[in-house]
């Protein structure tokens, strides 16, 4: 058994592959159902796209389902998502910095040099780990937290 992707469900898709590419990863493939009225696009960090033999690393899997004929669009909360997805990051504090910038909330600031917590458009809760170890710093270290993670 292979782990395949994480798929999560989402209401703007433009807006959410822009936040996934600050975090680093790439779109790998698109693929437009116009029966199912459904898009899905897939996501991957630059070593998870390379292939392995027949088989693929992480990927993550965006699902838009397209707006109703009466133009009325699904939203989603946290019933219908899981607990976060994980990625590891070679300076968490560039990563979280970068993420500020583009006017990302950091909702559990890297404090410690090693964690943090942000949310994509959706509100889907995404774990930064820190790849190795970073001593605190500020503004990191006295950050508060901002809302949940």
């Amino acid at each position: 058994m292979n782990y395949l992707h994480t798929m999560i469900r989402v209401s703007d898709p433009d807006k959410t592959v822009k936040f996934f590419e600050l975090l680093g990863l790439k779109e790998v493939r698109r693929f437009d159902n116009e029966a199912g009225r459904f898009t899905l696009i897939f996501l991957a960090t630059p070593d998870d796209n390379a292939e392995l033999g027949d088989k693929r690393r992480a990927e993550v899997e965006l699902t838009y389902n397209w707006p109703a004929a009466d133009g009325s669009a699904e939203t989603y909360s946290g019933g219908r998502n899981f607990g976060h997805l994980a990625y590891r990051v070679d300076d968490i504090y560039a990563t979280c910095q970068r993420l500020m910038d583009a006017g990302v909330t950091i909702n559990r600031p890297p404090r410690d040099g090693h964690m943090a917590f942000v949310r994509t458009p959706d509100n889907i809760s995404v774990e930064l780990l820190q790849n190795g170890v970073l001593e605190p710093a500020e503004p990191w270290a006295s950050m508060p937290n901002t809302g949940e993670w």
